[in-house]
């Protein structure tokens, strides 16, 4: 015979339910802003011979390895949101000299320490990482401060 719901079990508290949190995959657009596009084209596309994917007068898109994209906005031309015929760009801009460090084979570092020398761009420090990796760094013409990076830096890489 059901005698209705159980008293003692309706005082207990509800049992809250935690959802796993997502993963996320990667870093897929990393983005510098510059105070002269052409003068930030030239060293990426000349000096660094980045592979152009698009561009126009806001921004170029660099592919990097085939994993990310490299975004090289003008500053201030991104402050207004952009419209595109499947949605929007919210506005976004970044002033100062940012860090980002870019992955190359070992026995490809001392090709690029010779390409960035005799194009004169300046190495301005060299570091051999615990784990085994090495690190050039040097300035884009922005000063905004790059790393060519092999694998032994970080856990992950």
């Amino acid at each position: 015979m059901d005698t209705g719901p159980d008293v003692r079990r309706s005082k207990a508290r509800p049992q809250h339910v935690v959802a796993a949190m997502p993963r996320l995959d990667r870093v897929i657009e990393t983005a510098i802003y510059v105070d002269d596009l052409v003068r930030a084209a030239a060293f990426y596309d000349e000096i660094m011979e980045l592979p152009l994917m698009v561009c126009d007068a806001r921004f170029r898109a660099y592919d990097i390895g085939g994993e990310s994209v490299f975004l090289v906005f003008k500053r201030g031309a991104t402050l207004d949101t952009v419209h595109l015929p499947g949605g929007t760009i919210p506005p976004h801009d970044g002033h100062g000299p940012l860090h980002m460090a870019f992955g190359v084979a070992a026995d490809e570092l001392p090709n690029w320490e010779r390409r960035l020398t005799e194009k004169g761009v300046a190495i301005e420090a060299r570091t051999a990482w615990p784990r085994g990796g090495y690190s050039i760094y040097f300035r884009d013409p922005d000063n905004h401060l790059l790393e060519l990076v092999t694998r032994g830096v970080w856990k992950i890489y």
